[in-house]
C-alpha cells in the first residue's frame, strides 16, 4: 500500500488541532474565574441517600470557594445527574407512625423535614436548575381534594419532569402527605411553615383565651385587659387568625425557599406560585419559556410573569398566543405570578413595610409595595388566554353551598378540551397595554397586632421568637 506523505501530514495536523481545541477547553472549564467578568459555573451537587429515591444534598466547592460565597451575579448552573441503578422504592419516606393529636412530635417531624431538605425522584430525573428552569412552589393548607386535582394537572405538562416541585403545607395531614408520597413525575420537596395554627393551637399565632374579640371596642378591651388591647387594626377591629396565618405563610415560604434551601443558592430561573385549589393547562411551561423570551426583547422593565386571569369568557381561538403588558394590580394579576430572584430581593428591601402595612391579604400588601416602595412599580405581561384556574369554591374568602370540586374541574376540562387545538401556539406577541387605573389600595385591615409584625419580621431578621 502506497503512503502519501502530504495525506499523512494532514491527518497528524487535524488531530493535534482537535487536541488543542479539547486542551483548552478543559482548561477553560475547570479553571478559577478572574473576577472581571461574569460567571458561568457549573455546580455538580454531590448526594447520599438513606433511603431509595431520597437524597440529601451538599453543595460541592468551586476552586475552593462555596458556592454561597459566590457573586450575586453569577450566572449559575446546578445538575444533579440521575441515580443510576434499578430502584424500586421511590416514594417520599415520612414517619408513618406520628399521632397527628400529639403536637410536639409533629413539631419536631417539621422541623426534621425543614432541615433535611430533601429531594425526592432524583433517582428517575435528577436535577438541572439554570436561568432557563422553572422552579414551582404549591401553598397548600387542608383540602387533599384540591391538592389532588393540582397534582394530576401537573402530571400533564410538557417537561414538568425537568422542573423542581415545592410542596409548602401549614398542615400535617396523613391525607396530605399520602398525595405528596404519590408523586412519580417530578423531583419535589416538601416544606413546611413552622408558625402554623395547628402547630400552636392554645396561644399565639392560634388563638389565645385571653385574645380581644375582634369587635370589642378598644376601651372596653383596655379595660379588659385582653391580650394586644392597644392595638386593633385600623377599622378598630382585632385580629383573628385564620386570617392571619395566609399572610405569614406566604412571606414565609418565600424568603425559605430563596434564603435558606441549599439547592436554589443564587438561583436565578423562574419561580411559579400556585396554590393547591388551581388547575393548569399542559403547555403552562412551554408558555413560560416563550413569555421569558418575548419580555426579555419587548417589555425589559417588566418583572414578572402572570399566566393567568379571571376573565369569565376565555377566547382561545383569538388569544391563544397573546399577552398584554400592565402594572400589577392584586385582584387581576395574582393568580399564577412568576418572577426571579431580582425581584424578590426588591420585597426583601421592602420587609418592614410588608410586615407592618395593616393588611392581613398578602396580595394586596404586594401592590401596595409596588405603589410605595419598589422602585418604578412592578410591571408585568400576562397571558390574555389563562393557563391557569382557580377551581375552590371553598377557603377563606369564598363560602360555596358546596365544597365538592368536581362541578367546577368538569367546566374546567371541558373549555381545555374545546380549545386544545390552541394550546402550544407558535408564537407569542404583545397585544397592547392594560387600561386599568393603577393606584395604591385602600388597606384591608386585619394586620394590627404587633405580634403579627413581630413574627412576620422574624422571617428575615431572626431577632424575635413566637411567644
Amino acid at each position: 500500500m502506497r503512503i502519501y506523505p502530504r495525506r499523512v501530514f494532514r491527518s497528524i495536523l487535524m488531530v493535534a488541532m482537535l487536541l488543542f481545541v479539547m486542551l483548552n477547553l478543559h482548561i477553560l472549564m475547570t479553571s478559577q474565574p478572574d473576577g472581571t467578568g461574569e460567571y458561568d459555573h457549573q455546580i455538580i451537587l454531590q448526594g447520599h441517600h438513606r433511603s431509595l429515591g431520597e437524597m440529601h444534598v451538599q453543595f460541592g466547592q468551586l476552586a475552593d470557594q462555596p458556592y454561597s460565597n459566590l457573586p450575586q451575579s453569577t450566572r449559575s448552573k446546578l445538575v444533579i445527574p440521575p441515580i443510576s441503578g434499578n430502584y424500586n422504592n421511590t416514594t417520599i419516606s415520612i414517619n408513618r407512625n406520628i399521632d397527628t393529636a400529639n403536637i410536639s412530635l409533629i413539631k419536631e417531624e417539621i422541623a426534621k423535614i425543614n432541615k433535611a431538605q430533601k429531594i425526592h425522584n432524583l433517582d428517575r430525573f435528577g436535577l438541572k436548575l439554570d436561568s432557563e428552569s422553572v422552579v414551582i412552589i404549591v401553598q397548600v393548607h387542608d383540602r387533599h381534594d384540591y391538592l389532588r386535582i393540582l397534582l394530576d394537572s401537573l402530571k400533564k405538562v410538557r417537561n414538568i419532569h425537568k422542573t423542581l416541585l415545592i410542596i409548602s403545607h401549614d398542615v400535617y395531614a396523613e391525607e396530605l402527605n399520602e398525595l405528596v408520597e404519590g408523586i412519580d413525575f417530578v423531583p419535589v420537596m416538601q416544606i413546611f411553615f413552622p408558625f402554623s395554627q395547628q402547630i400552636y393551637k392554645t396561644g399565639f399565632p392560634s388563638e389565645h383565651p385571653n385574645d380581644c374579640p375582634r369587635d370589642i371596642k378598644k376601651d372596653q378591651a383596655l379595660k379588659r385587659k385582653c391580650n394586644n388591647a392597644a392595638h386593633p387594626d385600623k377599622y378598630g377591629h382585632y385580629r383573628e387568625a385564620k386570617y392571619c396565618q395566609a399572610k405569614h405563610h406566604w412571606i414565609w415560604k418565600l424568603h425559605h425557599a430563596f434564603e435558606d434551601l441549599d439547592v436554589m443558592k443564587n438561583y436565578d430561573g423562574m419561580v411559579l406560585l400556585l396554590e393547591d385549589d388551581y388547575y393548569v393547562t399542559e403547555d403552562v411551561l412551554t408558555i413560560l419559556q416563550m413569555m421569558q423570551n418575548l419580555a426579555n426583547k419587548d417589555c425589559k422593565d417588566c418583572r414578572m410573569l402572570v399566566i393567568g386571569n379571571y376573565d369569565k369568557v376565555q377566547n382561545y381561538q383569538a388569544n391563544a398566543g397573546k399577552v398584554e403588558r400592565a402594572y400589577w394590580i392584586s385582584s387581576k394579576h395574582n393568580m399564577g405570578m412568576v418572577f426571579t430572584r431580582v425581584l424578590w430581593n426588591e420585597i426583601k428591601k421592602c420587609f418592614k413595610e410588608f410586615c407592618l402595612h395593616d393588611d392581613y391579604n398578602w396580595d394586596w400588601t404586594i401592590q401596595h409595595l409596588s405603589m410605595k416602595c419598589i422602585p418604578n412599580k412592578i410591571r408585568t405581561i400576562k397571558m390574555k388566554a389563562s393557563r391557569i384556574f382557580h377551581i375552590g369554591e371553598c377557603g377563606m374568602h369564598m363560602k360555596g353551598k358546596s365544597c365538592n370540586p368536581g362541578g367546577k374541574l368538569k367546566k374546567v376540562e371541558e373549555l381545555i378540551a374545546k380549545n386544545k387545538q390552541y394550546l402550544f401556539p407558535n408564537v407569542l406577541s404583545v397585544a397592547g397595554d392594560s387600561r386599568f387605573k393603577l393606584r395604591d389600595p385602600k388597606a384591608n385591615g386585619g394586620w394590627g397586632d404587633n405580634r403579627d409584625h413581630e413574627m412576620c419580621l422574624s422571617f428575615l431578621y431572626r431577632n424575635t421568637t413566637v411567644r
